[in-house]
């Protein structure tokens, strides 16, 4: 008869059981094709209920360490005997020191955003647990869309608009769409995820120094990319903003056919003093700019939501290349940022915390 201390224990009783039985087995005490005792008759032996026994032998079963015959019992299943040693002492488990509450950012509108998402809750239903599409969905896209046009003065169809977890996966994102086969040329210094996300994806990087007014004009005559990474607006971590001049230059050099910029143009919705400076994609007129912008910066940084434009001429390659993936954003999420946007509640938080940081 089988003989356990099922009192030292780290877990449920059955889980102990089996443990004891499998190691048994793997060690060679338990032969192959030997017979164990009935459930009944085990639970008597070691002082427990039939279902903890019944348990542990289904979790042996359904590992093949045990087999069940009808009418015949349980019985070892024949998976050869391995050396045993003696298993390591298990320290006790070292809890992390959880967040501190009130650490997010002072200006996000909390009670705004959670009146928000319960009235989602509310009014939706069981939308927010269907799947999204793997663009995003229709609702926040639309969203979007209205948003820029009104407040950018940036006119892009719905259809162009991807929905993504912040800025890294949108540089994925780029990257897969456009290919690996392409050069991508980034500002030197930069913000690491951009490159890493193009090296990732197996293409060339080639890094252009960036100067007081944008990235240097020879770097950027003699680059032999094909696509140009840049941030017209506070770019990271030196700080600059490009004027006009140098926002038209980077427009020039795509001109080639085959070229492409990457807009990234976080932080933008801060400028001051007035609205934001004019986007290159605003500025842009042969469908060469794919614009990409998050809400961390703009919400906060849990708010792991982004998106991108697209040109038309992209559309196509993005749904063969990525359109299959599905979209990394929780739809009640999209649900809840469409309506804040839709409110008018968006617009508003960035003129509050503009006044507020204006200098004076």
């Amino acid at each position: 008869m089988l003989t356990y201390d099922l009192q030292k224990r780290d877990g449920p009783l059955y889980y102990a059981l089996y443990r004891h039985i499998k190691e048994d087995v793997t060690a060679g005490v338990l032969k192959p094709g030997e017979r164990l005792p009935s459930k009944r008759a085990l639970a008597e032996h070691l002082g427990v209920s039939t279902v903890t026994v019944e348990a542990a032998y289904q979790m042996l079963i359904d590992e093949g360490y045990v087999r069940s015959r009808e009418r015949s019992g349980y019985f070892v299943e024949a998976i050869g005997a391995v050396a045993q040693s003696a298993p390591p002492a298990r320290e006790p488990l070292r809890l992390l020191p959880e967040e501190e509450p009130g650490t997010g950012p002072v200006d996000f509108p909390y009670s705004l955003w959670f009146r928000t998402l319960r009235q989602v809750i509310a009014d939706q239903g069981r939308r927010l647990v269907d799947r999204s599409p793997n663009e995003g969905c229709a609702v926040l896209r639309n969203a979007i869309a209205r948003y820029l046009l009104r407040y950018r003065g940036m006119y892009a169809q719905p259809e162009q608009i991807v929905v993504g977890s912040g800025s890294e996966q949108l540089y994925q994102t780029v990257a897969r769409t456009l290919g690996s086969q392409r050069t991508y040329a980034v500002e030197w210094p930069s913000y690491g995820p951009i490159e890493a996300a193009y090296r990732g994806a197996g293409a060339r990087v080639e890094r252009l120094a960036i100067g007081p007014d944008g990235i240097d004009s020879g770097d950027l005559a003699a680059t032999e990319a094909d696509v140009l990474h840049v941030t017209p607006f506070h770019s990271w971590p030196s700080g600059v903003t490009a004027p006009a001049a140098k926002r038209y230059e980077y427009l020039k050099w795509a001109e080639r056919p085959g070229r492409f910029i990457v807009e990234d143009d976080f932080d933008s919705e801060f400028f001051m003093p007035g609205k934001p400076l004019g986007s290159l994609y605003a500025l842009d007129e042969r469908g060469v700019v794919i614009y990409l912008n998050t809400f961390s910066r703009s919400l906060a940084p849990s708010m792991r939501m982004g998106y991108m434009i697209l040109p038309p001429s992209l559309l196509e390659a993005y749904r063969q290349r990525v359109g299959m993936y599905s979209c990394t954003v929780p739809v009640l999420e999209q649900y809840a940022l469409a309506a804040f946007i839709d409110q008018g509640h968006f617009e508003r938080h960035l003129n509050r915390v503009r006044r507020r940081r204006r200098p004076d």
